[in-house]
């Protein structure tokens, strides 16, 4: 609780006292002047509403009328006219108790996404002129040398360039274990140092940096409403009108047309407006949404707004990439044959060849010749999409690729069936041999795909570029019936326009990639949900939600999370919408009393804080 909150805590206290000591006197003493007893009763009345009395004025001349603050100002101060004291200081203490349990409740949803935001680094250590200075993140070029101290933050993203030490993440991926980092590893930005001393070249600018494209996301998630957010939007302007409209009549047509009494159906025109406030739907269904984005991002789940959540609770099919995705995307080489040159040779040419390139296949190659490779021996490049490169290497053209290439460039290759990454080597358009690359599939991928079929999301999908074969032994192990191979990024794009025909109308598509190459069909998914995004440029804009580390399990709950938080926000609007229903029946048949109207205001607003409050707990 927040000092704001505590004093708004000790107003509703001394409120509270004052208002019951007042009451039990008056019930014991028979005192009933009315001049003295409206005197008292105003004393708790300004104690607790003096600052709903400012807002309503103030809005009232900022155009903004028809408001919760002006209900409460209409209805207190018309049962202070009508003699109603106890009922006038009774609604403004517990429209106080409702706001601050609202406040309270905003706060702790606030709390998680707060903490996230907190990975925003104060300052960077730049070496420049013989010494170090402490800049603004923000002033430091891409390039140059920074210090990162024991226990300080990561100002920008670097690889580290001397020293060692243990890396701290959990604040952007929910993980308490720390990652161990040395010599030629990255550093994510937002992340903290541990015990040893480590000095890194970045490798961008602070506005490029993963920290800063997570705090826009983050700040920016609450523009993106879900339709029911929405509507109740809608709902709420020109609702408050309508029941203002409403109040009116019961409190004129009665006593002009039926010859009722005036101050009776004034009161009960009084408490229409009480019922009818709508606090506990505006403020309920922003705050479940805003709870359910802040548990996510405890877990390490990222979500960019409620309608992501709201897609996310319909999905029906799940399109995954495989390489990054359900396997780990560590390419190690298990086979190498040649038929020319030898197995170190053909390692030479294809590692240089693909030299330029930071993919898996090509970090595996590299990681296989185990040798420095030697500079200013590759005078061209050429990447081809879906194929492969081709690169002149000490003049020789070599191509690497897959199969495709081999027949693009007219080489008479032998088939290799074997199950893994088959890289083919030509050398000046002469096969020379293949090298398989095998991947691993995620220990936790299995139990993802378990999860998402528990979930109703029944359909799953694989899609990849890699081999027929290798595609299929991954999908057999994971029990992925529908499996497209071969495929190029264009192709992945036009399956995805395929599936989302073929969906129901009311259910979605997600679409899982590791957010690097995966960017078009990221964004034509219902739901784009980059994996192991960290760091990812691509993943962070092109993503709906994007998972800061690699597990697979966050997948399933981020679907749980969702579909939690849609029915919380359902159960809401059904049980305000239907509670404020009867009690305004009553109320227009003049059957409700202040007290009922009271419970349909604040009583309400306050279950349905409490019921949104759950939105920020998942397993």
């Amino acid at each position: 609780m927040n000092s704001k909150q505590k004093k708004v805590l000790i107003r509703i206290i001394i409120a509270g006292i004052l208002f019951i000591g007042i009451s039990v006197f008056s019930k014991i003493s028979g005192y009933d002047n009315e001049i003295v007893m409206l005197t008292v009763h105003l004393i708790p009345y300004l104690i607790i509403g003096y600052d709903i009395l400012i807002k309503a004025v103030k809005n009232i001349f900022h155009g903004q009328i028809f408001d919760e603050n002006f209900l409460m100002v209409i209805a207190t101060i018309g049962a202070f006219i009508l003699k109603e004291y106890p009922e006038a200081v009774a609604v403004m203490l517990f429209y106080q108790v409702g706001e601050l349990f609202q406040n309270i409740a905003v706060h702790r949803s606030r709390k998680s996404i707060s903490d996230l935001m907190d990975i925003c680094p104060d300052y960077a250590n730049v070496e420049r002129n013989g010494g170090i200075e402490e800049v603004m993140p923000e002033e430091v070029s891409e390039g140059e040398i920074i210090i990162i101290k024991p226990g300080e933050k990561i100002p920008i993203d670097a690889v580290v360039i001397e020293g060692k030490s243990e890396i701290n993440t959990s604040a952007l991926t929910g993980e308490s274990i720390p990652r161990d980092v040395a010599e030629g590893d990255n550093l994510i930005s937002g992340c903290i140092n541990g015990r040893g001393l480590l000095k890194a070249r970045t490798i961008k600018t602070y506005d490029d940096s993963t920290v800063a494209k997570i705090l826009d996301l983050v700040e920016n998630s609450s523009l993106r409403k879900a339709k029911s957010e929405n509507f109740i939007t809608k709902f709420a302007k020109y609702y408050t009108p309508a029941v203002i409209l409403l109040a009116v009549l019961i409190a004129v047509i009665p006593p002009l047309f039926f010859n009722g009494i005036w101050a009776e159906w004034i009161e009960q025109a009084l408490i229409m407006l009480v019922i009818s406030c709508p606090c506990a739907l505006v403020i309920s269904v922003p705050l479940s949404f805003f709870g359910g984005i802040g548990g996510a991002s405890k877990k390490g789940i990222l979500i960019k707004g409620s309608t992501c959540i709201e897609s996310l609770s319909k999905a029906e099919i799940a399109v995954f990439d495989k390489t990054g995705t359900l396997t780990k995307g560590n390419f190690k080489v298990t086979e190498i044959y040649s038929e020319k040159y030898s197995e170190k040779e053909l390692l030479y040419y294809a590692s240089l060849a693909e030299s330029f390139s930071d993919h898996p296949v090509s970090v595996s190659l590299k990681e296989a010749y185990n040798e420095e490779l030697p500079k200013n021996v590759v005078s061209e490049t050429e990447e081809i999409s879906g194929h492969g490169v081709i690169s002149v290497v000490d003049g020789k053209e070599v191509a690497v690729g897959n199969e495709k290439l081999m027949k693009k460039i007219g080489a008479e290759y032998k088939e290799c069936n074997l199950a893994g990454t088959i890289v083919y080597v030509a050398i000046d358009k002469e096969f020379s041999g293949y090298i398989v690359i095998s991947d691993e599939i995620k220990e936790n991928s299995q139990t993802a795909l378990n999860e998402l079929e528990k979930l109703s999301v029944k359909r799953k999908i694989m899609l990849t570029g890699d081999r027929k074969e290798v595609a299929e032994n991954v999908g057999k192990n994971l029990g992925i019936k529908e499996i497209y191979s071969e495929l190029l990024p264009d192709d992945k794009v036009s399956f995805v326009e395929k599936f989302l025909k073929e969906k129901q109308k009311e259910k979605s598509l997600i679409f899982v990639g590791d957010g690097i190459n995966d960017a078009p069909v990221l964004t034509m998914a219902d739901v784009g949900i980059a994996m192991g995004g960290l760091g990812s440029d691509a993943a962070i804009e092109a993503a709906d939600v994007v998972i800061t580390d690699d597990n697979p399990v966050k997948i399933p709950l981020a679907v749980k999370l969702s579909k939690k938080t849609m029915g919380i926000v359902m159960q809401n609007i059904v049980f305000a919408l239907a509670v404020k229903g009867i009690i305004m029946i009553l109320g227009i048949f003049g059957i409700a009393n202040m007290w009922l109207a009271v419970f349909a205001d604040v009583g309400v607003s306050v279950i349905a804080i409490l019921n949104a409050m759950r939105c920020g707990k998942v397993d």
